[in-house]
């Protein structure tokens, strides 16, 4: 049975208020830092409202649970990594212009995001992940969505000569993967002296310099 308070946010949620979807913003944000911060698991609710400066009711009238709030934080921007990397690969251009693009468009989206992607990252939703959920098991398809980009562009530029290695496509195009995601140990784009976008091409410079053929 819906309480009353969950009826009141599914109605003022369906409406769309400016005023009510900006608070609700402000709270995801604010669990999004905290997230990172403190883990999901070391994160409650409680500590958001505090930080809002609100009670727990006031709060429900925002979001229904912690799960909902993680739920906002990473989804959208996982969903919307795996439709740029399809469309780098399927998009015009060598492999090498490709893995840069995609390299330097990761690096961005972090911190455009951020820091809703370096949560994901830190929770591990990955294959082995816990969480056995319809959602869980959607972002594990967005997950494979983004890998099978990558693996895709590096199997093409073997086979068309611009990219030369002695392993699996795949082994290469997770190592691109996992080079990027560790940033998620030390960048923060609101202290960092190095902008995003210059990561991104240094990373694709040094990932570069190791695969194109030069025969």
């Amino acid at each position: 049975m819906t309480s009353g308070i969950g009826r009141r946010r599914a109605a003022a949620r369906d409406e769309g208020g400016s005023a009510y979807t900006e608070r609700r913003t402000e709270i995801v944000a604010a669990a999004a830092e905290m997230f990172k911060r403190n883990g999901y698991r070391g994160t409650k609710l409680a500590d958001v409202a505090e930080a809002m400066g609100l009670d727990r009711a006031s709060l429900y009238y925002y979001v229904g649970s912690k799960e909902e709030l993680f739920q906002d934080v990473v989804g959208g921007a996982v969903e919307a990594n795996a439709d740029a990397a399809e469309k780098i690969a399927a998009g015009t251009g060598t492999a090498p212009d490709k893995l840069r693009a995609l390299v330097v468009g990761l690096m961005t989206s972090y911190a455009e995001t951020y820091p809703f992607l370096y949560v994901y990252i830190q929770e591990n939703l990955g294959p082995g992940a816990r969480d056995r959920s319809p959602w869980a098991r959607e972002m594990a398809r967005h997950n494979k969505r983004y890998e099978n980009a990558v693996v895709a562009i590096v199997r093409s530029g073997v086979e068309e000569g611009s990219l030369a290695t002695d392993t699996q496509p795949w082994v290469v195009a997770f190592g691109v993967i996992g080079m990027v995601a560790w940033s998620n140990r030390w960048f923060n784009p609101h202290e960092s002296t190095v902008p995003a976008t210059e990561i991104g091409a240094a990373y694709a410079d040094t990932l570069l310099n190791g695969l194109i053929n030069r025969g």
